[in-house]
């Protein structure tokens, strides 16, 4: 099946609400994460020229909606990649939030959809459904949320909503309805995505394995007669030389002892999601075999649930190594790294300005002091370029 390679890339950071540190898996270098911090991070990525930045959700971060809602006066082009949660809200009711934050952030919401992998925190929130059971939720759900943002008037009785009059007021700004990002392994995750989602994402594997996952949705999505686009959510390592990415990429993992790693593959292991196991695949466990593919470091998911590994290098071969995944079909690439606000500006000033991005990069005016000119020396001149 013939591939769409895109010509240009959407670039996302991270919003860091579970927590930041300087290393994984300790509490040292760990760093408070409080709402005038998470500002300083979204104002960089807004500042640096980011597309939008991802919210994470779940028990272990700050809720997304409200963060979101505190951070969007606050910044001026950022998008927020935000979920909603089948099973968890209403259909209608998260579509009066979804056309709320909408209006309020001035049409730069988008949408994540999150079923949930992990079986004992769905149960903390009152769900106790089967992985099969899940994935049947947000297809109703999704049949509701997208027809009541669209300005429908719904009427819905099925296995697992009852809705009447289900309508807004108060419409979105961007029309239909916000972009709907969406991630998962499985078949029935696929099946989701190829029916009902615009963007598909994908955990960082090694290209091999992305291109077999992207080339499965594009199939599903062809016999449907829908077009998908594709996303890569990855953490990423750049320094200046790549012997220095590489020693960063083990100072992060410094503390990390082998009994913190077996009690967090033990967590992830009593989840149901085909994603986290395919990340946790990719390991083992194991701290000595942790470049999967080159540049592409599996040591985050160690510790880390969710998206596992790294692009780690100088930056021009983190940015090859981008380019691998864009010409693989992805057009969307959502990224984090430690600490995420120091992180940022380094992939914000090395690699970002040399990737072939859609959306602008703010130009810098020699008129004024924003650089990139270093600090003035002696008081008197500024430095050669």
């Amino acid at each position: 099946m013939s591939v769409n390679v895109p010509e240009r890339i959407k670039v996302l950071w991270f919003i860091p609400t579970h927590g930041d540190s300087r290393y994984l898996g300790t509490s040292v270098g760990g760093r408070a994460v409080d709402l005038p911090y998470l500002t300083q991070i979204a104002q960089a990525a807004d500042s640096l020229g980011f597309y939008g930045a991802l919210l994470p959700t779940g028990r272990s971060c700050e809720d997304s909606w409200v963060i979101a809602s505190a951070l969007a006066p606050l910044t001026r082009r950022l998008r927020f990649l935000v979920a909603v949660r089948p099973g968890l809200q209403s259909p209608t009711l998260a579509a009066r939030m979804t056309a709320t934050l909408d209006r309020i952030s001035g049409g730069r919401l988008l949408i994540n959809v999150v079923t949930g992998g992990d079986p004992q925190e769905n149960k903390g929130d009152g769900i106790f459904l089967s992985h099969a059971e899940r994935y049947a939720v947000t297809r109703e759900f999704l049949d509701i949320y997208k027809a009541v943002l669209s300005g429908e008037t719904v009427a819905h009785e099925g296995p697992h909503f009852r809705i009447e009059d289900g309508r807004l007021l108060f419409p979105p700004v961007q029309a239909p309805y916000p972009p709907l990002y969406f991630g998962g392994s499985s078949a029935e995750a696929n099946d989701v995505a190829a029916e009902q989602i615009d963007k598909y994402l994908t955990w960082g594997e090694p290209p091999a394995q992305v291109a077999e996952k992207l080339d499965t949705v594009r199939r599903l999505a062809d016999a449907k007669g829908r077009d998908v686009s594709f996303g890569i959510r990855l953490h990423v390592i750049v320094r200046e030389t790549s012997e220095k990415a590489w020693a960063a990429a083990e100072e992060l993992i410094r503390y990390l002892d082998d009994d913190t790693i077996a009690a967090a593959q033990k967590v992830f292991a009593r989840m149901d999601s085909e994603g986290q196991a395919r990340m946790s695949r990719l390991h083992g466990g194991r701290r000595d075999k942790l470049e999967v593919s080159p540049n592409l470091w599996a040591g985050v998911g160690l510790v880390r649930g969710g998206a596992g590994t790294a692009l780690v290098g100088d930056p021009d071969t983190v940015a090859e190594r981008i380019d691998e995944y864009r010409r693989l079909g992805i057009d969307t690439f959502i990224f984090s790294g430690y600490p995420h606000l120091e992180e940022a500006y380094r992939f914000g000033e090395l690699v970002l300005p040399n990737l072939p991005l859609d959306h602008p990069i703010s130009s810098r005016s020699s008129a004024v002091n924003t650089g990139p000119f270093g600090e003035t020396i002696a008081g008197d001149h500024r430095p050669a370029a």
